[in-house]
């Protein structure tokens, strides 16, 4: 696979799941905690989970308002996309995630929204870097 690299950033970890992360540039600098739910104490930080979920979810508003351009689509501007992401042993071993986003597209008739939902996930990176790797679904609210 060949990719036209655009932006690049770092970020870098420490202490793991109760640890520290910190973007390269200083503009994400936050704590980590392990939810008690994964055998953490929870607390204040954040967790992986969140980081992506909150990522995934600006992106794929990214990729709606591209995929609007090229349906000629109108995607408000109050979209909003809200993406749960959850944990846990695989069956085969190891530990995976899923992901669930429902999409919220505000005066948009339904085969609209759902056309535009649908070319979105094909253009959005997250998506393309979970396919056939994470079970994402997709919910147009």
């Amino acid at each position: 696979m060949t990719i036209d690299v655009k932006h690049q950033t770092q970020a870098r970890a420490t202490g793991g799941r109760d640890g520290h992360a910190r973007s390269e540039d200083g503009t994400l600098d936050v704590a980590l905690s392990t939810p008690k739910e994964l055998g953490g104490l929870g607390g204040a930080g954040t967790n992986p989970e969140q980081l992506f979920a909150a990522g995934y979810s600006a992106c794929f508003i990214g990729a709606l308002k591209v995929a609007g351009q090229q349906l000629k689509i109108r995607v408000p501007a109050d979209v909003a996309v809200s993406a749960k992401v959850g944990i846990g042993p695989r069956a085969a071993g190891g530990f995976g995630i899923t992901a669930d986003l429902t999409v919220e597209l505000p005066g948009l008739d339904a085969a609209e929204a759902e056309q535009l939902v649908e070319a979105a996930h094909q253009i959005c990176p997250y998506s393309n870097a979970t396919r056939g790797n994470v079970d994402v679904g997709l919910t147009v609210a």
